[in-house]
């Protein structure tokens, strides 16, 4: 065997003097011509307010352009399937690895996708019972939920050339695990006819209530000019035959003033156009009509499991697959850890493995048949992790955006902790982060701000955290800050009672939730603070402001989200004589020639589209003639391209006040939005911003209780001062606030805490606590109390 001698080089080697990502030039969004120097193999942490462009360095500049190169190594035939992506501004980027990003986005909303199939533990499952189900039933795919069984026979002819064909007779079935009945969603759905349309009417008398069933609209002619029914007779006098093609009748082509159409029954029309959608990626007209006329139960035939009876009826030492995955998963992981079967040896070690790391990350307490579009923005980040615990990959770029999100103070430690092991991997770590905890752990930290938008993208600090601390940046100078706990609390006006509630983990809680507060309720993660106040509270007069994110594309701005273009159309309109619709982008008033986008997109096939500026409109998106209209010496271009702050301003007083608008802005300004442009392009805003333009929005609400879910999500160490400045005006003016928070600021200003506990799904589902927090500093009971306890110094 050959002998390997080592020798020592007399100089370093030229592979080893790359270890550092180098950006110069980054003019992303609001980013400032940025330059910095990134260490490989470390944990750097990008801090600064909300809006001070961390996320466009480190996800729309480094990480962009990695993927974009990595696209690049792809044939052109390949490329042409994948989405294109915009080479970000900037001069140069050196040193890049190829990026993994874990951000906060929801994951996939669709009815039928669950944690299980999200992370590919389902499918390790179904070939387990596959394998080892008793009685056996099929393949793995009859096990799933989405595959229904199909059988299918016939004959088709093959052409053996000239005058020599013969007929072959084929077969097919393939054997699914989908319920028949609710087609693998678990819940069917009921249709209150009488929301639907009014039965005294005929169709010539536009009788739908059902949004977009217009009485001159394509859906409603369709139904009219079918030829199966008398326009002008009541819908209530319909025979029979005439009910059924009305409410059922399979799809059928008819001719409409010469067109060829389809029409189909009233119920799948519907079913297949509002129920298919998830409810919560609907538009809220839609969804307000949705839960007024269906009413959505447990699937009577599965209970809920979305399996057939023959794939529930296959068990493994007397469990089938609907209870492995109805199981909390820290259970589940000691059920498979119990099998011993050595032909399925290397699948039940990767099956450990992936649940095992649901319980090593935190969400243990989570089944795999949870439905993926209820988990949290904090679980959804975490839940996309768990494919990179325990990869081999070294020398990559993982980029985490603000990972703490939705994580307990005792919770934080964990995440820390797998940080670390991604980077004492080899592995370049890339956090942007708000919370101190996780900022402390930093090997490199970069401030950016000073403020935010226009007045941020500019690196105020490069070093250690050590050297944050002591500098004399936003976020050195409140890197230390603590809240204090309050001398005097108020009195609660009165109580909601919640008796016996028992949704989802909650184990017949009693509780009284003081009225007139600050009332804040906390708990480990998956402890059932949601169940508790989304699931148990009355809808009437609570305005709930949830995690949920805010949709809108280039073509939606603050002005348009907030409603604020309204009153300002209708006075240009007013000053002016003319029509509203002139001072819309979307509408009339838009420049022809890029359609009121302000630039104009040209697609060049396999490279990313280029956006040019108008130069019709030089970006303004209006027509010239639309922007010759005044109002308070401005166009409305002026006004769209003014700040929050300004806007506040010039609709207050003068020939501009404007009531409406003003109290939009002042909205607005008061939680923390002052610098945001009213006309800026909602794709540029962070997740922060966004959380807090629907505060602002919700903040007009007329209900008396105000229910905020984590509202410092995104937010700067500066801003939850002023969030807690907003919390006790909300209150001082009349109203009840109940905040569900893991931020121990919010938890020492709050009148009276309600923690939930003591641990996560069955452990959890109990008040461990009821008291002021001063009383929970004082008793260190909860895991809340000793964390609390440690955040004021007590």
């Amino acid at each position: 065997m050959a002998t390997r001698t080592e020798q020592q080089p007399a100089g370093a080697h030229a592979a080893d003097s790359h270890d550092l990502i180098r950006v110069h030039g980054a003019r992303e969004n609001n980013l400032k011509d940025v330059s910095i120097e990134i260490p490989k193999r470390r944990l750097t942490v990008f801090t600064g307010v909300s809006g001070s462009g961390k996320s466009s360095l480190v996800f729309d500049t480094i990480a962009a352009e990695s993927q974009r190169l990595i696209n690049e190594t792809y044939s052109a035939f390949l490329q042409g399937f994948m989405p294109t992506l915009a080479r970000p501004e900037v001069d140069v980027l050196d040193g890049l690895t190829t990026a993994i990003t874990v951000d906060q986005q929801r994951m996939g909303s669709d009815p039928r996708s669950t944690v299980g199939t999200a992370t590919d533990a389902n499918a390790m499952l179904r070939i387990l019972f596959s394998r080892l189900g008793t009685p056996h039933i099929g393949p793995p795919a009859a096990y799933s939920f989405n595959v229904a069984s199909v059988s299918a026979s016939g004959g088709f002819t093959v052409d053996r050339g000239t005058d020599r064909t013969r007929t072959e007779k084929v077969s097919f079935s393939r054997t699914g695990g989908m319920c028949t009945h609710c087609e693998g969603r678990g819940t069917v759905s009921d249709i209150d006819l009488t929301q639907l349309f009014d039965d005294s009417k005929s169709l010539s008398e536009d009788p739908f209530t059902i949004p977009t069933y217009t009485g001159d609209g394509w859906v409603v002619r369709v139904i009219a000019e079918s030829g199966f029914f008398d326009k002008d007779k009541p819908i209530r006098e319909y025979t029979r035959k005439e009910r059924h093609d009305f409410l059922y009748r399979e799809p059928t082509k008819v001719k409409v003033n010469g067109v060829n159409l389809t029409y189909e029954g009233l119920i799948p029309k519907i079913q297949k156009s509002f129920l298919s959608k998830d409810r919560e990626s609907m538009q809220p007209h839609i969804r307000a009509f949705v839960d007024r006329a269906v009413t959505f139960a447990e699937c009577p035939e599965c209970d809920g499991t979305r399996l057939s009876e023959l794939a529930r009826s296959s068990r493994i030492g007397g469990l089938n697959i609907a209870d492995a995955c109805a199981m909390e998963i820290r259970d589940l992981a000691e059920w498979v850890r119990g099998l011993e079967e050595p032909s399925v040896t290397p699948l039940l070690a990767k099956l450990q493995h992936t649940l095992d790391s649901f319980v090593e990350i935190g969400l243990g307490y989570l089944s795999l048949d949870r439905a993926s579009g209820t988990l949290s923005g904090g679980e959804a980040q975490r839940t996309k992790m768990i494919r990179h615990l325990g990869s081999s990959l070294t020398d990559v770029t993982y980029v985490f955006d603000e990972p703490s999100i939705g994580l307990h103070p005792h919770d934080i430690q964990r995440m820390n902790s797998l940080l670390l092991r991604l980077r004492d991997k080899g592995n370049t770590v890339l956090v942007v982060e708000h919370k101190p905890e996780t900022i402390a752990i930093a090997d490199h930290v970069v401030d950016l701000g000073p403020g935010a938008g226009t007045a941020g993208g500019a690196v105020c600090f490069e070093g250690t955290v050590e050297g944050l601390r002591a500098s004399d940046t936003v976020t050195g100078r409140h890197l230390d800050d603590r809240a204090e706990l309050k001398e005097k609390v108020r009195e609660a006006t009165g109580v909601l009672e919640i008796r016996g509630a028992d949704a989802n983990n909650l184990q017949d809680v009693d509780v009284d939730i003081p009225l007139g507060v600050l009332c804040v309720v906390t708990g480990v993660a998956g402890s059932g603070k949601s169940s508790l106040v989304h699931g148990c509270l009355p809808a009437e007069g609570v305005v709930s402001v949830d995690q949920t994110p805010i949709r809108g594309s280039r073509r939606s701005n603050p002005a348009t989200y907030t409603g604020l273009l309204d009153p300002i159309r209708k006075a240009f309109a007013k000053a002016n004589g003319v029509k509203p619709a002139l001072f819309s982008a979307n509408s009339e008033g838009a420049c022809p020639t890029c359609n009121g986008a302000g630039v104009i997109y040209t697609d060049l096939a396999i490279m990313q589209s280029v956006a040019t500026t108008c130069e019709d409109c030089g970006g303004k998106r209006f027509d010239a003639s639309v922007l010759e209209y005044r109002f308070g010496g401005r166009d409305i271009s002026e006004v769209l391209a003014m700040s929050v702050t300004e806007a506040e301003e010039f609709f207050r007083e003068g020939g501009a006040r404007l009531p409406a608008a003003h109290r939009i802005v002042e909205r607005m300004a008061d939680v923390g939005l002052g610098y945001l442009t009213l006309g800026q392009p909602l794709t540029t805003l962070s997740g922060g911003e966004r959380q807090r333009l629907k505060l602002a929005v919700h903040m007009a609400g007329k209900g008396g209780v105000y229910v905020l879910d984590e509202p410092t999500t995104g937010l700067h160490l500066a801003d939850v001062e002023q969030l807690l400045g907003l919390l006790d005006r909300l209150v001082d003016a009349g109203k009840s606030v109940i905040v569900i928070e893991h931020h121990q600021a919010v938890m020492a200003h709050a009148d009276w805490i309600v923690d939930l506990g003591p641990g996560a799904g069955h452990d959890g589902g109990r008040i461990v606590f009821e008291g002021t927090p001063a009383d929970l500093v004082a008793a260190r009971s909860t895991l809340t109390g000793e964390h609390l306890a440690q955040y004021v110094g007590a």
